[in-house]
């Protein structure tokens, strides 16, 4: 059996970085008024990093004063080298890390903690690479979102980097408006630029799109600018100059998914930097209903219309995925079945107490229900329906069927609730526990999932926990995940109700 002793040995390593005695390596690293110098041994370096081992192999019988093109300088065995690329804070996590084996990120900005994860790639250190990847992925995700154009320019063209390239343009798609209407989104790389816009998984109605490209277009074209952002004071030139600038990003616009009055106010306003048979196609497209033959770009699939003032397409796009029963934050993409939501009642514009009679007879239909004093939005998905009562009254007898004031059964069925109209990451989901109680078919004007589990009744909304749907867990613990039946009730601001019909993209 062999005994190990890996924290003594860190210990005594660690004594040896600050040890200068025997030291035959001075790096000198940053750069302007951020410059230090780190004295190491060869050995160690060596030993600890491939990049190194290379660079003291080429230079193993260098004696005399000798400068290198990549920095490197050997003076009577001593070799000095210069890395003003790497900042010295990070620097001296590394050659911490190559000593002991130990690193500590938990107090480190982010900055410098993406510096790491490109010098450990630069240096060859694959082990400490991998870690400070997957630490930036499950740590800093906040600090990405914040920094996304960063980090982007800094990962975009290395293969290493390609699981944080992969996180963040995937975050980017889930939610994109953030990212398209940041201040940093004008300084973005061309060559990103025209990946997202490629991209049929963006999360972002297409007129956003626009208006982000021309802000960019506007900043990346010389003369224009913070200077001369005015159209009304533009010439020709001006608009060539713009011209030139977005000519390769146009054709991947989806001008069809642009609303004629918001082309009008915003895409004819810069008509001549758009190609000319473009324009036509668009305008023939308003005019007549004539699909385009150049712009023949389809929808972008994470963007999914709904008509609604309650919640944000971005929300749409989770409840799709729950109907499906797929993980909250999946992509969608063109061999997905494709969802359409049309609005069937809204309480502000079709009057109170009418809800049922308008989801009577529609098949499978989503709920939406905005509360007052708060921004919860709670909400139903029903995939039988209801029926409708009128037409299942039997005249003669004066009697309605049996299956009214009754349990209507189904599996897929669920309650939902959101913490605002742009939450994505605190949303509960509630999928029905005993099938045979999932929806009660009963008489009234009002909803009711379950035995009251979510029921609409008189401009209330109650939320109960009987056990026939898994228990809504608060986020702010009003509920309290318990087996006592228990209820809670609010005031309705917003209802509405959407027939869900489905159909193959392919």
């Amino acid at each position: 059996m062999v005994s190990k002793f890996h924290s003594s040995l860190s210990q005594d390593l660690s004594l040896i970085l600050n040890d200068l005695d025997d030291c035959n390596v001075t790096i000198l690293v940053g750069k302007n008024q951020n410059i230090k110098e780190f004295r190491a041994h060869s050995y160690i370096l060596k030993a600890r990093s491939l990049y190194f081992k290379n660079a003291f192999f080429k230079r193993a019988f260098q004696t005399t004063f000798i400068a290198s093109a990549d920095g490197w300088v050997t003076i009577d065995n001593v070799m000095k080298f210069k890395k003003p690329n790497i900042n010295p804070a990070v620097f001296e996590i590394i050659l911490r890390y190559m000593y002991t084996g130990e690193v500590d990120l938990a107090n480190t900005l982010g900055i410098n903690v993406l510096g790491l994860l490109i010098a450990s790639d630069e240096l060859l250190l694959k082990e400490l690479f991998k870690h400070v990847q997957d630490y930036l992925i499950e740590k800093q995700a906040n600090w990405i979102q914040k920094n996304f154009v960063l980090v982007l320019h800094s990962v975009f063209g290395l293969e290493s980097c390609k699981k944080l390239k992969d996180y963040c343009l995937k975050s980017i798609c889930a939610d994109s408006q953030p990212f398209f209407t940041s201040k940093n989104f004008s300084f973005l790389d061309k060559d990103i630029l025209y990946g997202l816009l490629e991209r049929d998984d963006l999360q972002i109605e297409e007129i956003v799109v626009w208006d982000s490209l021309i802000k960019w277009g506007i900043e990346q074209t010389p003369g224009l600018g913070i200077r001369n952002s005015d159209r009304s004071k533009w010439n020709d030139r001006d608009f060539e100059a713009l011209k030139e600038t977005l000519n390769q990003f146009i054709p991947l616009i989806r001008f069809v998914e642009i609303s004629p009055t918001e082309y009008f106010d915003k895409v004819r306003p810069y008509k001549a930097i758009i190609p000319n048979n473009i324009c036509e196609e668009i305008e023939e497209y308003y005019f007549k209903g004539t699909l385009p033959k150049t712009a023949t770009l389809p929808p972008r699939t994470g963007f999914q219309k709904i008509e609604s003032i309650i919640i944000k397409p971005k929300l749409t796009r989770i409840i799709i995925n729950w109907i499906e029963r797929k993980d909250s934050n999946y992509n969608r993409n063109k061999k997905d079945v494709v969802f359409n939501f049309d609005l069937i009642y809204r309480r502000s514009r079709d009057g109170k107490n009418i809800i049922r009679k308008r989801c009577a007879g529609k098949g499978a239909v989503l709920i939406l229900i905005k509360v007052k004093y708060s921004e919860k939005i709670f909400g139903g998905y029903n995939p039988i329906g209801w029926d409708d009562a009128d037409k299942k009254y039997n005249r003669k007898n004066f009697h309605y069927p049996k299956q009214f004031n009754q349990y209507l059964s189904t599996t897929e069925s669920f309650i939902f609730s959101f913490k605002n109209n742009e939450d994505i990451k605190n949303m509960e989901i509630s999928r029905v526990v005993n099938s045979s109680y999932a929806i009660f078919n009963y008489l009234g004007n009002g909803i009711n999932f379950g035995g009251g589990d979510l029921a609409l009744e008189n401009d209330r909304l109650s939320l109960s926990y009987t056990g026939y749907y898994e228990c809504l867990k608060r986020n702010n613990d009003e509920f309290l995940m318990n087996n006592n039946y228990y209820r809670d009730q609010y005031e309705v601001e917003e209802i509405e109700a959407f027939r869900v019909v489905t159909h193959s993209n392919l």
